[in-house]
């Protein structure tokens, strides 16, 4: 049960791991408004009192939690504003501390009673406060709510027999309290939205990313067929011509568009070689910096020189995808990249410490299975997986025997 529970956190993207933990201690304020008021008011209370006290306790901490919950939806924009529950939560609120204080006065005259009955009307009014200052986005509202709450603490003392002096410093007690548990809620809201915030610039990031590439290949497109295009038109249209007037110069013409046309074919395909093929170097390079700069402390070690072309363009594409699985589907804090020479065998070892669980980065994936197709071209073999409890280790394996002699120091060069 407990592995799973643990495969179940760690499924969890990152920010669902934040609003998970934020929504569940939202909750332990419900928790922690019945331990600290309600049963120490049943201690305390007499008999006839303390019943009353801990089911309004219980009643106003579940209605709390329930709120809480709407508005943390409505703030990640998957509900509208629960307008009806704030609304039904200030009333409850007003209503048990007014009866707090109506059991105060007619519950019987222990000290006792009437300690926890002020504990229960002070309270109440401040874990009021601070619940619906969740469910209101200005920070104007919020201190208005607060505000009124400390004041109708005063307002409603008076009348029902209490003290000046006491009434002002439950008011006091009540802004206070209130202040506190709202600015806490607002916090935790505010560092939900950042994280998830984050993780949209992330992703915004990696599709610029390809974004950039595409235009890149399309640039050299444009540079490579632009010209050849515009010349193998002017010529057609000039052996036209001359073909019409039955001029032997028309054939030469046909001649030099059919050598542009194939020199335009030549260079399209090394256009697209290049853009299909990886170099080992400059992805090693790229993943090093890329992965620093999304705050995932990496280490590479090894050098690709001397490395046969079609090794460092399979392995390349290794680095690329292991990267970008560990960007878009992980939740690393550390990712270690090792190329390494032995036996007659080139292996690239990329590990991570975040768990990766959804996309091209799990097993059977269609980014894997790319890989995968790409190193068989080169006899080489791939082997992904988790490690440990939250860790993901890709290994990719080339032969080198019947390549080109290779430099076998390739452990030498660590970032």
């Amino acid at each position: 049960m407990s592995g799973a529970a643990g495969g179940w956190w760690r499924r969890k993207t990152t920010p669902a791991k934040v609003e998970t933990y934020t929504r569940w201690s939202f909750h332990f304020f419900a928790v922690i408004e019945v331990a600290a008021i309600g049963l120490p008011a049943f201690a305390q209370a007499g008999a006839e009192v303390a019943g009353w006290l801990v089911g309004m306790v219980v009643a106003h901490a579940v209605l709390c939690a329930l709120t809480a919950s709407r508005a943390l939806d409505w703030t990640r924009g998957r509900r509208e504003q629960p307008v009806r529950l704030l609304w039904a939560l200030g009333a409850a609120t007003c209503v048990f501390a007014v009866a707090a204080l109506v059991l105060r006065r007619h519950g019987g005259a222990s000290d006792d009673t009437e300690n926890a009955t002020a504990t229960v009307f002070a309270m109440v009014l401040a874990f009021g406060a601070g619940t619906m200052a969740l469910g209101v986005r200005s920070r104007r509202h919020v201190v208005a709510q607060t505000t009124g709450f400390a004041f109708g603490a005063a307002v409603l003392s008076l009348p029902l027999g209490v003290p000046g002096p006491e009434a002002v410093v439950t008011a006091f007690v009540v802004f206070l309290s209130g202040s506190f548990l709202a600015a806490t809620s607002i916090f935790s809201l505010w560092l939900l939205n950042a994280v998830y915030e984050l993780d949209e610039a992330r992703e915004t990031r990696a599709r610029l990313a390809v974004a950039e590439e595409r235009l890149r290949f399309g640039r050299d497109l444009h540079d490579v067929l632009g010209r050849n295009l515009a010349v193998i038109a002017l010529k057609s249209e000039l052996a036209v011509q001359l073909a019409r007037r039955e001029r032997p110069e028309a054939v030469d013409q046909m001649i030099e568009v059919q050598r542009i046309a194939q020199e335009s074919q030549r260079e399209v395909r090394d256009v697209v070689r290049g853009y299909r093929e990886a170099d080992l170097g400059a992805e090693l390079a790229g993943a090093r910096g890329v992965l620093t700069a999304a705050g995932v402390a990496c280490e590479v070690t090894g050098d690709a020189a001397g490395l046969p072309a079609e090794v460092q363009s399979a392995l390349g594409w290794v680095v690329r995808e292991a990267t970008t699985n560990v960007l878009r589907h992980g939740d690393a804090g550390r990712c270690t990249v090792r190329l390494r020479v032995r036996e007659g065998c080139v292996v690239l070892t990329v590990e991570n410490d975040g768990v990766v669980g959804r996309g091209s980065g799990g097993g059977g994936g269609s980014g894997l299975a790319g890989l995968r197709e790409r190193l068989a071209v080169v006899d080489g073999m791939l082997e992904a997986g988790p490690v440990g409890t939250d860790g993901f280790r890709v290994v990719a394996s080339v032969p080198l025997s019947g390549r080109t002699t290779v430099d076998t120091s390739v452990s030498g060069v660590t970032s």
